[in-house]
């Protein structure tokens, strides 16, 4: 199975699994964590419903930490693999990965905007930032 605890050893494979080094990371880590946390406290489940059980009750995931969740939608983003395939490198159902991945995605994309590390997507705001470049012929 794929876990961050061993593959953090290995810089040069986390790097072509995630596209990120383990100290990269780290930095992203804390804001994802934020992110995270902040969509699942409260009265109410990740479905909508509300909770029969406190925060943290009942069965305990098999991906208890975020450190794995990160990695789990980094590597996807990196290497976009069929779900089947990636179910099977981290063991879980084909239908878990493509809830994980609807469910993870959103939260990564908001943990790189509060990092201000998203690329700009409007042409006209690229522009307004961009300065005029002079030729190459002056």
């Amino acid at each position: 199975m794929l876990e961050y605890k061993r593959l953090k050893k290995h810089r040069r494979k986390f790097l072509a699994l995630t596209g990120l080094t383990p100290k990269e990371f780290q930095l992203l880590l804390p804001a994802f964590c934020e992110v995270y946390e902040s969509v699942r406290s409260g009265d109410t489940t990740q479905s909508g419903q509300v909770r029969q059980r406190h925060v943290g009750g009942g069965r305990k995931g098999r991906w208890g930490s975020p450190e794995q969740k990160l990695l789990f939608i980094l590597v996807y983003q990196k290497a976009y693999p069929l779900q089947t395939l990636l179910g099977e490198v981290v063991e879980v159902s084909p239908a878990r990965v493509n809830y994980w991945v609807h469910h993870l995605l959103p939260l990564l994309q908001q943990a790189l905007v509060a990092l201000e590390l998203m690329p700009e997507r409007e042409p006209r705001q690229f522009a307004q930032h961009d300065a005029p470049r002079k030729s190459l012929g002056s």
